[in-house]
């Protein structure tokens, strides 16, 4: 499609270098007193068949530049999803989106202006001189001159426009991460007061983008107003030595006339060429953003197409629950900070559940995202089963586990959309039975649409305890065989939470559950605990043995866990 929007240019800049000729004969005609008919008539066609032409060519590669663009915004979101979880810690959301929307876009004009109009510009400038030196060579001569000196300081701008136009789009991008981060924290920014703040870092970040947005533009208008230096200055070149050639007889009026129709005829490839270069640069800048994403390492295909990748294929109502076990793990998210894991050891047998207590930091949730392989452990094993995790494909490990997050989140979209995300192939009554396992099924009545109703952004419709429950109702439709409760019970009133409990204790009777709890109910009524400091394993065993035991546990039960017990929950409300 390039090549015939190049094509279909090149055909109307072809009958665009025929117009000047066409002008000759017409003058000519004059000169002779012959007929003006057909020399006007073929100089009509010319113009019109130009005209016709050069627009469906433009219209075929504008057509394909936004084929490309969507080729390519499709291609790099697929890609993002698929990003490892420490490259998008890295990245911010906001600067991913730009990349997206903003950088995509210029793609366009590589399409375009950057690479065919350029050879189109090309072509069209050889034949131009082609025609201008079977006019006079002497008179291209000097045009040629002219050209090359502006032509010089033109190539000397470029390298400057690329450079002004990639710090722009890394301004643009950064303004995006200032206002998606007041956005993500909308209600906190409001609570605090703190709009006036926020709105300031959004306006110095868009104040950045727009100086060097201007930097930019103003090399680019450097460069074209070249091309009108460099045919204004030809034309007064050729105007002064063609005007003497006229008077002393060697040259022709009708000549002069056509050479100076054709000296500004070539202003147009001239700047299509500079504009080309621009664009280029331009695009180029963009594409260097781009390739930033692409290059980033990324996670195997999930989904249908991954055997094992559905909860289906891995687990079902009969399915055993699995065992797991972490031998001698460490782990460290930057490498000049202390491990988030050093040397941790344990095992949880199939079935029953069992709990991960310990100060802030200790590494428990470091240990979820490693059974999830958010992240890879530096050294050690975690094994499900006796099988090293990253011996199984990584669709089929998901597909083994449920995963409840501390914040609970709750997608924009409807409520059935949200229990489903897991399992979109869950039945009605799979859906019934766990809203009633999970204490919703009279939030569903109460709702104006049931489970079709919009819960909102971030699922702002719904109570914390709600999005905590939905959350959890969405792990178990997945039907685990091992469930992972980050603080599932942390935002639920003493009696939800209670009722809660009696779900988890359910569902451990069929599958294994590992939760990280500071509650004391929690913890009293897991089979193992395991107690963590500082990246390490500290003790294990029942509640009552780490009471009599290990100092740590019991100071977290008389003040930490006793603290947030239902009993003092109740006794406050």
């Amino acid at each position: 499609m390039l090549a015939l929007g190049g094509l279909l240019g090149l055909a109307g800049s072809v009958a665009g270098l025929a117009e000047p000729l066409a002008a000759k004969m017409v003058i000519d005609a004059f000169g002779s007193g012959a007929s003006l008919t057909g020399p006007l008539l073929t100089l009509t066609v010319l113009v019109l068949s130009g005209a016709a032409i050069s627009a469906l060519g433009s219209y075929v590669l504008e057509r394909t530049a936004e084929g490309v663009v969507l080729d390519a915004r499709l291609s790099l979101a697929g890609r993002m999803l698929r990003l490892r979880v420490p490259d998008v810690d890295r990245l911010k959301p906001g600067d991913l989106i730009s990349r997206v929307t903003a950088d995509t876009t210029l793609l366009r004009a590589v399409c375009t202006g950057g690479v065919t109009n350029g050879i189109t510009a090309l072509f069209m400038l050889a034949g131009c001189i082609g025609l201008m030196a079977y006019m006079d060579a002497v008179l291209l001569a000097v045009t040629l001159g002219v050209l090359a000196v502006v032509g010089v300081s033109a190539l000397l701008i470029m390298p400057r426009i690329g450079r002004a136009t990639r710090r722009a789009q890394e301004a643009l991008g950064a303004m995006g991460a200032a206002l998606d981060r007041a956005l993500q924290a909308f209600r906190t920014v409001k609570a605090a007061g703190a709009e006036g703040r926020e709105t300031d870092v959004v306006r110095d970040a868009a104040r950045l983008a727009w100086r060097r947005g201007v930097t930019a533009a103003g090399w680019s208008a450097v460069a074209g107003t070249s091309t009108w230096l460099a045919v204004q200055l030809s034309f007064l070149a050729v105007l002064g030595v063609g005007g003497a050639r006229v008077a002393n007889g060697t040259l022709e009026v009708s000549s002069l006339i056509a050479f100076l129709l054709y000296l500004f005829y070539l202003a147009g490839p001239i700047a299509m060429l500079v504009e080309g270069a621009v664009q280029m640069q331009t695009g180029l800048a963009a594409i260097t953003r781009l390739r930033e994403i692409s290059d980033l390492e990324i996670e195997p295909t999930t989904g249908p197409s991954d055997p094992g990748g559905t909860p289906a294929d891995t687990a079902s109502p009969e399915g055993a629950p699995a065992a797991l076990a972490l031998n001698d793990v460490r782990f460290r998210y930057v490498p000049d900070r202390p491990p988030a894991l050093d040397g941790v050891s344990f095992e949880v047998p199939a079935g029953g559940m069992t709990a991960l207590v310990g100060p802030s930091g200790a590494g428990k949730s470091t240990i979820f995202a490693l059974l999830e392989r958010f992240y890879e452990p530096d050294s050690g094993t975690i094994t499900i089963d006796g099988v090293d995790l990253r011996a199984l494909p990584l669709g089929r490990l998901r597909g083994m586990l449920g995963y409840v997050e501390q914040d609970a989140p709750v997608l924009s979209g409807t409520l059935r959309e949200n229990l489903v995300f897991g399992a979109p192939d869950a039945t009605d009554d799979e859906v019934a039975d766990v809203l009633a396992r999970t204490r919703l099924t009279d939030l569903v009545r109460r709702l104006p649409d049931g489970l079709d109703t919009i819960v909102g952004h971030r699922g702002q419709a719904l109570s914390g305890g709600e999005r905590q429950r939905v959350a959890i109702a969405r792990a178990l439709l997945r039907r685990p065989r091992v469930l992972l409760l980050d603080e599932a019970t942390s935002q639920l009133d003493a009696v939800n939470e209670m009722r809660l409990r009696e779900v988890i204790d359910d569902v451990a009777a069929t599958t294994t559950v590992l939760v990280i709890a500071h509650r004391l109910s929690t913890v009293t009524s897991a089979q193992r605990i395991v107690v963590m400091e500082a990246g390490r394993v500290r003790a294990v065993g029942t509640h009552d043995e780490l009471v009599a035991a290990d100092a740590l546990y019991r100071e977290l039960a008389t003040t930490q866990l006793v603290a947030e017990s239902p009993v003092t929950a109740s006794t406050e409300g």
